[in-house]
């Protein structure tokens, strides 16, 4: 079965860096699109990044663009989202999303996600 599990978040000061990975199994990772989406305190899910590994095409925030990299390793079917420059209002739970469809373009539509991983950006 679809799995995805996230791991590195934390506590970090503002300007700090952080990577997060999400391991993902039971599916073929690079067919499909992948997503970093992010819920802060008290507020609705925001998308961060998309990448399609296979096809290498990504897709950023405008609130994080130029400060965060989205990756992926097909090898090892993991993702990535190295965070750089982090603000206070980057504090959320980062969760990874699979796009239930293999098309060209995102749909912005999630079938499975990771339990979460807690960013924390604070001095």
């Amino acid at each position: 079965q679809v799995q995805l599990v996230e791991s590195g978040g934390g506590l970090v000061q503002p300007g700090g860096s952080l990577r997060l990975s999400c391991a993902a199994s039971g599916f073929t990772f690079s067919n499909y699109w992948m997503y970093w989406v992010r819920q802060a305190p008290g507020k609705g899910l925001e998308w961060v990044s998309i990448i399609n590994t296979g096809g290498g095409k990504t897709y950023y925030a405008d609130s994080v663009k130029g400060r965060f990299t989205i990756s992926g390793d097909n090898a090892k079917n993991t993702l990535y989202l190295q965070m750089t420059s982090l603000k206070s209002e980057d504090t959320a739970v980062y969760y990874c999303a699979k796009d239930p469809n293999r098309s060209n373009d995102p749909t912005f539509e999630y079938d499975y996600w990771g339990q979460g991983t807690q960013v924390t950006v604070s001095s």
